[in-house]
């Protein structure tokens, strides 16, 4: 697979990486094309300010690495937004007034909680707290439609105790399906991330059984992002990936221009 569509740069509050630096880096693996998507996430828990991104700032940077590497690689203008139902307003007015390639939607908290933090576990079995999880997700998607694709959306397993495989989908099967049949209904797509390998649970996100049965309800529209925070980590396990996708049925992946899917095979 030769398209990243999910990485973060030094506009990202847990990123140092200055965006040209991915750029001469997808460049030396012969990527076709990436994209960047840096993180807004208001009301982030903890540190409110960390993922503030700068949006001017951000919206004159991007465009014009496009067009200065425009003869080399293809370089899509992203954002990950972090989903919270309250917050659906003001999302929206954002992706109405950008001129976006790809928007990631995903949830780094849940009922004002990020699982990062073992306070999330606390006084829950982890079964509970996977529930709680997959549930806020069902609520933003009541919420807010204004974006292209689900991001690692068991993000929450990366941080078990004990992490996968005591994780397992059978306990959250009917939440899930109805997740996946949203997005389906909404003609929305689901992204295989491979950050996951590199966090304690040591998979992708989301796990081959929720890509497998994405497939099976109907749904088509997969991006692959390795949710790179500094150069050396895009790309990171794509082999893996692209070989789960193809055992899970797929036969194409896509990348997203101007908000529309562009389909590759695989």
């Amino acid at each position: 697979m030769l398209w990243d569509t999910h990485m973060h740069t030094n506009f990202s509050g847990d990123s140092d990486a200055a965006p040209e630096l991915m750029i001469h880096q997808a460049l030396k693996l012969g990527l076709s094309g990436i994209c960047i998507t840096d993180h807004l996430d208001y009301d982030y828990p903890k540190e409110p300010e960390l993922f503030l991104l700068s949006l001017d700032e951000y919206a004159e940077c991007l465009p014009r690495l496009k067009q200065k590497y425009k003869s080399q690689i293809t370089i899509g203008f992203g954002i990950e937004i972090g989903l919270q139902p309250h917050l659906a307003q003001i999302h929206s007015q954002i992706t109405a007034s950008n001129t976006f390639d790809f928007v990631i939607a995903s949830s780094h908290t849940a009922q004002g909680m990020d699982p990062y933090y073992c306070e999330y576990f606390s006084g829950i079995s982890q079964e509970e707290a996977y529930i709680k999880y997959f549930s806020s997700i069902l609520e933003n998607l009541s919420c807010f439609s204004d974006f292209d694709v689900y991001g690692h959306l068991d993000y929450v397993t990366r941080y078990g105790n004990p992490p996968v495989p005591a994780y397992t989908y059978p306990s959250c099967q009917k939440l899930i399906d109805d997740i996946l049949k949203k997005l389906i209904s909404m003609e929305k797509g689901l992204e295989i991330n491979t950050g996951g390998f590199s966090s304690a649970c040591r998979q992708e996100n989301p796990h081959r059984e929720i890509l497998k049965r994405y497939y099976e309800l109907g749904g088509r529209i997969i991006t692959a992002g390795s949710d790179a925070h500094s150069p050396e980590e895009i790309a990171r396990n794509f082999h893996r990936a692209g070989k789960l996708l193809q055992d899970c049925g797929f036969k194409e992946y896509c990348y997203f221009a101007k908000r529309s899917p562009v389909f590759l095979p695989l």
